[in-house]
């Protein structure tokens, strides 16, 4: 404890010396959000989405307590100030682990630490966290009353409406109650099944149906809580329609594979009509300062200019042209001259401004 303790310590004195806020900001309304996708919400993925969206949360990938108590801090927490309002999302099921966790991501900035109980990978069950934590509403219970008793920003839990073939309403119910009563708030429910045995990850997200009557109910009853739908949702007319129900929406992968589905969010469901929607042309514009300052940190090493352009592929799905974009920022000889106006490059290639 003394070691895990001292570990601590140090991260902190070095996100302080970064200049990293300890304390973040009372942001508001998760009306939308991007989810945590392991291998793709990272930092650079994030800045990129915050510069379509100014508004809409934005979720790291999963970060296990093991990763933090005992690996490289900085490695898996540091993020940039302009991709506030962030959440932090841990994997874990020991209180004590996920409350010295929880108070990292807050020194760190984080604006919300998110405990997952929805990913049925093999390797997260092994682990004895994930969507196997469903079937054990009481430790979730205990493990949300630690990290709320170690920080004082919004501790929410992810969690799907059911594992293997628990389909009953009450079993989702009762796991929300349980959860609730320790605290918790605020409910991201991806409206499908885990099936812990015999589906992939991918299958996962595919196989089992959506159920999206499960998650209205749950607002239904539970009228205090904020509930945010999670699963399946491709079209802003499909968050308009569930937005009659919920509190909010959750996109996933077609928020990574179709960035430009996110271009009026702001205006369409936080009210600011402060400026002009920024173009695609702006979006890459605005990242090219990140991208050089980021690529001038590492000093050519370990970070290659596709760590970051690889998360921008989709930018102009649907476009005339667009698989020419997608083909220049993925060509090898490119992208080794580490020079960021590629992005300008590739989407001069379209016939008609963006």
């Amino acid at each position: 404890m003394r070691m895990e303790s001292g570990r601590i310590a140090a991260a902190t004195c070095r996100l302080k010396s970064k200049n990293i806020p300890v304390k973040s900001t009372n942001y508001r309304k998760r009306t939308l959000s991007v989810a945590p996708m392991m291998d793709w919400t990272d930092r650079h993925c994030r800045m990129f989405h915050r510069q379509i969206t100014r508004h809409s949360w934005l979720y790291t990938e999963m970060v296990t307590t093991g990763a933090l108590l005992y690996g490289d801090v900085a490695r898996h927490l540091d993020f940039n100030g302009e991709e506030h309002p962030v959440a932090l999302q841990l994997g874990g099921s020991e209180p004590d682990a996920l409350a010295q966790s929880a108070r990292l991501g807050q020194q760190w900035g984080y604006d919300e630490i998110n405990l997952n109980c929805g990913c049925p990978s093999e390797r997260v069950q092994k682990g004895a966290f994930g969507a196997c934590l469903m079937a054990e509403p009481q430790l979730v219970a205990d493990c949300v009353r630690a990290m709320r008793d170690a920080v004082d920003i919004d501790v929410t839990v992810k969690h799907r409406i059911g594992i293997d073939q628990q389909e009953t309403y009450g079993f989702v119910r009762d796991f929300v109650g349980t959860v609730a009563d320790a605290g918790c708030r605020t409910f991201i429910v991806h409206a499908r099944n885990a099936i812990l045995k015999g589906l992939s990850p991918k299958e996962n997200r595919e196989i089992p149906p959506l159920r999206y009557e499960v998650v209205y109910q749950l607002k239904r009853e539970f009228p205090d809580l904020e509930i945010i739908l999670n699963g399946g949702v491709t079209r802003v007319e499909e968050i308009d329609a569930h937005l009659q129900h919920v509190d909010g929406v959750m996109l996933g992968r077609e928020a990574y594979h179709n960035p430009w589905l996110m271009a009026d969010f702001d205006a369409r469901y936080y009210g600011d009509q402060t400026g002009e929607p920024r173009t695609r042309e702006q979006v890459l514009a605005a990242m090219l300062p990140y991208i050089r300052d980021e690529l001038a940190r590492h000093g050519g090493k370990g970070l290659k200019l596709n760590s970051i352009t690889r998360h921008m592929l989709g930018l102009t799905m649907g476009l005339p042209g667009a698989r020419r974009f997608r083909q220049m920022l993925s060509d090898a000889k490119l992208l080794a001259k580490g020079d960021p106006g590629l992005l300008i490059d590739a989407l001069a290639t379209l016939p008609a401004a963006a």
